[in-house]
């Protein structure tokens, strides 16, 4: 008996063992994607902080004023009282 190639279970076998080298591949790339992705945000987390910590850090220098909304006017409320 001679065989011209692979059996039909051979075959079969071989396709699986593909199809599950594909997905352990792709399952590498996206946890290496999810990796990028949490540094990314950490990172911008971090540079919020920072960027937080610098502008109080130059409202307290007087180098910038604070916004409108930073402001607190002492006595504000008395005047609201005398007003009524």
């Amino acid at each position: 008996m001679y065989s011209c190639g692979p059996s039909a279970k051979e075959k079969e076998e071989k396709r699986i063992q593909d199809s599950i080298r594909v997905a352990d591949s792709i399952g590498l790339i996206q946890q290496e994607q999810q990796r990028i992705t949490d540094s990314i945000t950490k990172a911008r987390e971090a540079k919020k902080i920072t960027d937080s910590i610098a502008h109080q850090d130059s409202i307290k220098k007087h180098l910038i004023k604070p916004k409108k909304a930073e402001i607190k006017k002492p006595g504000s409320k008395k005047k609201e009282a005398k007003k009524k």
